[in-house]
């Protein structure tokens, strides 16, 4: 959920029609959507058909309720039965006229979030007709092209006995650009581009790419393996069963030791707690040792999630102060002092 809404311009909040509102999921999502601050949202009420008009209006009533005070506050609510594909029309016009397409970067230095890889060979193929792996995302500024020399990071990351741990960049070369079905000779932010590139197909089969950036050569941000973060936790836990008439449980502060889940972009990476402490301004400071190492950058937003009856639940968010970077093919140590 996280790692998709990291490259989105605007967000679609799905409800069933035939369920009360709002669910544990959709409070997360809706959450979700505040954190990465998406200004632009879209209520889609789903399932109207196997509702009465009554039972339909009443649940409207619910959402406008549930979303009032949050940044859905002012959302179209619309209803729609994607099975009988009603309203659909309704939805992509409102898409297309009421939600602008924000200003782009295009003079930046050219930086994409890898969402998906893929190996796009077939089973058998011939050694001459094999192709290089796929990277797909979305540009977050600058011009790619056919042609470029671009390298990807944090690339392949290797663990010793001891648990040092040591980062070599992919290079390669851009083969090919896709938009759909459209072969580009240059892509530009905004979309999800697909970039075919010469890199060893076993890399990137199987999504094995997600979480990394792709940019040109020696020009990409650096890459963390500990961060220290000012952060923000949510007063109730959301998207957890609770029973009727009783409040969800409160969040718990961080602890020193904690495992957690970190959301930076589109990566997904475990986290361990080892300080925690206030920052010049009073506000909450943890520091995070990474489990895997990040291309990222100071004033970056992050998501955190906290182990909950066997599932990962959001908890709060934060925001990159500052942080131990890895160089390209050095070897870090990533056991905390005293660890």
């Amino acid at each position: 959920m996280l790692n998709g809404a990291a490259v989105m311009d605007a967000a679609l909040l799905l409800i069933a029609g035939n369920e009360s509102c709002p669910q544990p999921q959709t409070s997360e999502h809706l959450a979700a959507v505040e954190i990465m601050k998406l200004p632009h949202i879209i209520i889609l009420q789903n399932k109207v058909d196997l509702v009465k008009q009554e039972q339909a209006e009443a649940q409207h009533d619910q959402i406008k309720k549930f979303v009032a005070g949050t940044v859905a506050d002012s959302a179209p609510v619309i209803p729609i039965s994607a099975v009988l594909r009603y309203n659909i029309d309704m939805v992509c016009e409102y898409i297309a006229r009421y939600i602008p397409v924000p200003a782009r970067n295009f003079i930046g230095l050219p930086r994409l979030i890898v969402i998906r890889s893929f190996d796009v060979n077939k089973p058998g193929e011939d050694v001459q007709s094999l192709k290089g792996g796929v990277a797909g995302g979305s540009i977050l500024q600058g011009i790619l092209r056919v042609g470029d020399e671009i390298e990807v990071r944090p690339g392949i990351v290797n663990k010793d006995i001891n648990g040092n741990m040591t980062c070599t960049p992919i290079y390669s070369r851009i083969m090919s650009l896709y938009a759909e079905q459209n072969d580009l000779q240059y892509a530009v932010p905004g979309g999800l581009i697909g970039v075919g590139t010469k890199i060893d197909p076993t890399l990137t089969r199987a999504d094995r790419l997600v979480g990394q950036v792709l940019g040109l050569r020696d020009h990409l941000p650096d890459v963390f393996t500990e961060v220290e973060i000012s952060f923000y936790l949510l007063r109730r836990l959301l998207g957890v069963k609770t029973s009727e008439g009783t409040k969800q449980a409160k969040v718990q502060k961080l602890t020193k030791g904690e495992v957690l889940m970190v959301n930076i972009g589109s990566t997904a990476t475990g986290g361990k707690v080892v300080k925690v402490l206030e920052g010049p301004s009073g506000e909450p400071v943890a520091r995070i040792v990474l489990t895997q190492p990040v291309c990222t950058q100071e004033a970056e937003k992050i998501a955190l999630s906290r182990r909950v009856d066997k599932h990962w639940r959001l908890i709060g968010w934060g925001e990159i102060r500052k942080g131990v970077k890895i160089e390209m093919g050095e070897t870090i140590s990533i056991t905390p002092e005293g660890g």
